[in-house]
């Protein structure tokens, strides 16, 4: 028996060797012996083979058996137990005569791939004789590339399997139909069938997405096993209610709105393997949770929308949804990507740019949504420009549209806003808040202990005043940092911590984590948030925690979108090293009365209403407009406004087709010298908007605002276009990719595009809907 299953054993290894890269092709997660048959052309070498595949699965199983009725066979003997075998196997020939039954197969199997493979041989000795001055690199100048591509494949064709799995074998021509048919280097040959190349895939008819308020399919997607997961679960659970009825309002506003539904991807890169998933072993130990409250109401968002949805937490599943080609990531896909957009983080960005090939940079600039915290700016995003000027950073320079990435809170509008949703309380509750508020409860911000070390001071005047409640995390022993007079409750579950805040009159802030969901969660349960002012800001220049984030934003507080867009009497930001100014603001927001309040774009209607925006309007997929140096209308869309201090979009002109958002939004200023656009905007009530720049990217913009321009360059530079008061001189973008509301410079006066936007919703314009 032995012998037998040895000889079988050998026989297999010898038919998997003789297959060569063909074997080479199996993907995590098959079984040893299963062979992809797609990888050979005929149909007969595919039937062939699938049934190999067949009975060498059988023949395992077989194998396996055999094993265990050796193991056991003294013990039942000895007892005399002579029907393990019968029961083991079916009735009819012993098992010696199927194992040699098996081998005999598997001979035959042999023999008749040997006759394929000596086919395949005669066949390709033809085409070597009769082809060979038809399968050399062509000369053809649309394929520059193409000679260059090929010396490569002769010296490194077996670097990676993938090559193999798409036919290449070292011979020219497959080096060259590889080249022109899988990756587009080198022209299609002309001897080749082209009718499969030629014919595009039909596009899928449009469907009309539908919104849901059923949650139940997505909790499903979402899987489980991770405590992350676990957590958004619960989160997405416990907002169910409110999603529907978001929808419900959102449906009533749009009427009869057309809205196509998108295949999305969502890649959640942080919380793979392979990336290390530090958040979910930190979920119960009191991590930062924002990240996981931002994506799982992302999901919502979508699945909301009535969008098709794929959820992908690992590498494989990515790989497997994505279509990548067994090997080391140097071959495109092996279909076109089956995703209208995909929604990821940097690090699945940097899984994509490793298993995609090709692929990556074909879909990249089009179908990509990057979640960014803090944002990546325009400097940061270009490779040359950051390499050139010190940009240069471990999460930038991905050349992206900086509208791709997508950020937590609206402080770079270079960037899209994504956002989250906090919980809206219905008019019941907000009654019983009114009439439990205790007017002396603080709660500090902070579930971890360092934060709270060195404040004692804040926190000795503080509970002269007020009952001082935490949240910090401990296992056995209360945390040293925390003083005795401070009420800590440990770690709390979300709808605990929310009662906590319904009762509490203060929640403040000790600086740090910035930029959080909790402070809206508080503010929207009817507490004063309390912050301290950074001076000097914060930023990458003087704090660890910014060194190497793609952007050179200056925090000028711990939570810049309460103090800005939120204010007094809900938010109050002050000198906490002034004790005399801390103490007297205590004393004030102790005396002050405030009903819950949370922005509309935090809110699920309001969240619901921007991403269908976004989904439904931008498009980074079409040709850019008309943004470059030297491209004038014949006739100008601008006029300078009535008091001649701006540039408005002409009554008369047409609106630029296709521009979202709409053109005739555009409000254009001159900047004063030292000041970023983004400020600029501001401070007349309005957003700067990247998407305008290319309008005004001209010597005519500057023309028709009475600016003397002496001379005009185009040059590359994320403060262009601007004016230099010394010289008189004009300056215009070269790269599309830098115009950029961030930065300054005391030497430019920057051109500035700016709009309105809807009350509540500083993403959308007026008529951006």
């Amino acid at each position: 028996r032995l012998f037998v299953l040895g000889i079988g054993f050998f026989s297999l290894c010898f038919l998997m060797t003789s297959l060569g890269g063909q074997l080479s092709t199996r993907r995590p997660g098959d079984s040893p012996f299963t062979i992809r048959t797609e990888v050979l052309g005929g149909p007969e070498s595919r039937g062939v083979l699938r049934k190999m595949s067949d009975l060498l699965e059988l023949m395992v199983k077989r194998m396996d058996a055999l094993a265990r009725l050796e193991n056991g066979s003294e013990p039942h003997r000895a007892a005399g137990d002579g029907h393990l075998a019968v029961d083991r196997f079916p009735p009819g020939a012993g098992l010696m005569e199927r194992i040699q039954a098996i081998a005999q197969n598997v001979s035959d199997i042999a023999v008749k791939v040997d006759q394929i493979l000596h086919h395949s041989l005669l066949l390709h000795s033809k085409v070597s004789e009769g082809r060979r001055d038809q399968c050399e690199a062509p000369s053809d100048p649309k394929f520059p590339d193409c000679s260059g591509k090929v010396e490569w494949m002769r010296a490194r064709w077996t670097s990676d399997p993938c090559y193999a799995f798409f036919g290449v074998d070292g011979t020219e021509c497959s080096f060259l139909i590889y080249l022109s048919e899988v990756e587009w280097f080198c022209p299609p040959l002309p001897w080749r069938n082209q009718t499969a190349a030629l014919t595009a895939p039909k596009p899928l008819p449009k469907v009309q997405a539908v919104f849901r308020s059923n949650l139940s399919h997505l909790l499903e997607l979402m899987g489980s096993g991770k405590e992350s997961l676990i957590f958004m679960k619960k989160r997405t659970k416990r907002l169910t209610a409110q999603w529907a009825l978001a929808a419900q309002r959102l449906a009533q506003k749009l009427g009869s709105v057309w809205r196509d539904q998108k295949q999305i991807l969502v890649h959640i890169g942080f919380l793979t393997e392979e990336s290390g998933d530090v958040f979910s072993p930190r979920v119960l130990k009191g991590g930062p949770l924002g990240e996981m409250v931002q994506w799982a109401d992302i999901l919502a968002t979508l699945y909301v929308l009535g969008h098709g949805l794929r959820i992908t937490v690992s590498l494989k599943e990515l790989q497997s949804n994505l279509g990548v080609p067994p090997g080391r990531g140097n071959c495109p896909l092996t279909m076109p990507l089956p995703f209208d957009l995909i929604y990821t983080d940097y690090h699945g960005l940097q899984q994509m740019k490793q298993h995609m090939g090709l692929s990556f940079k074909k879909y990249r600039r089009c179908r990509i949504r990057v979640i960014d915290t803090f944002g990546t700016e325009p400097a940061y995003n270009h490779e040359e420009y950051a390499t050139l000027h010190g940009y240069r950073t471990n999460w930038g320079y991905w050349n992206l549209n900086p509208k791709q990435f997508m950020t937590m809170f609206p402080h770079t509008p270079d960037n899209s806003f994504m956002g989250f949703v906090s919980e809206e309380l219905n008019e019941t509750e907000r009654q019983l808040i009114r009439g439990g508020k205790a007017s002396n409860v603080a709660v500090v911000y902070g579930k971890e202990a360092s934060i709270w070390k060195g404040k004692e001071k804040f926190l000795g005047i503080l509970s002269k005043y007020m009952e001082i409640h935490g949240t910090v995390y401990y296992e056995s022993q209360r945390p040293p940092e925390v003083p005795a007079f401070v009420k800590n409750h440990g770690l709390l579950p979300q709808p605990e911590f929310q009662q906590l805040l319904r009762k509490a009159k203060l929640f403040i802030g000790f600086g740090f984590p910035y930029e959080g969901p909790a402070p809206l969660e508080a503010i929207a349960n009817g507490c004063v948030f309390l912050q301290a002012r950074f001076s000097p800001p914060h930023s990458s220049l003087n704090h660890e925690f910014f060194r190497g984030k793609p952007t050179s934003r200056e925090l000028f507080s711990q939570h810049p979108y309460a103090e800005s867009f939120i204010g007094k009497p809900h938010v109050w930001t002050i000198d906490y090293n002034n004790s005399e100014e801390f103490e007297a603001a205590i004393k004030a927001i102790m005396k002050t009365q405030v009903d819950p309040y949370l922005p509309y774009e935090y809110s699920c209607e309001g969240m619901l209403e921007r991403i269908h925006a976004y989904i439904q309007h931008q498009d980074f997929c079409a040709a850019p407009g008309p943004a470059l140096p030297g491209a004038r209308a014949p006739q100008s869309p601008f006029v300078l406004a009535a008091n001649a201090t701006h540039l408005e979009w002409a009554q008369n002109a047409s609106s630029a087709p296709g521009a979202w958002p709409p053109a005739h939004s555009l409000r254009a200023w001159l900047a004063t010298a030292g000041r970023a656009c983004t400020d600029a905007c501001l401070d007349r009530g309005l957003i700067c908007e990247p998407s305008f720049f290319p309008f005004l990217n001209s010597r005519d913009a500057f023309q028709k605002l009475q600016v003397p321009c002496d001379s005009t360059e185009s040059e590359m530079s994320h403060l262009y276009p601007a004016f230099a008061q010394p010289g008189r001189e004009c300056f215009l973008q070269k790269d599309p990719l830098l115009f950029s509301c961030a930065g300054s410079s005391t030497k430019y006066h920057r051109l500035c595009p700016c709009r309105d936007f809807r009350k509540g919703q500083v993403a959308l314009c007026q008529d951006c809907l």
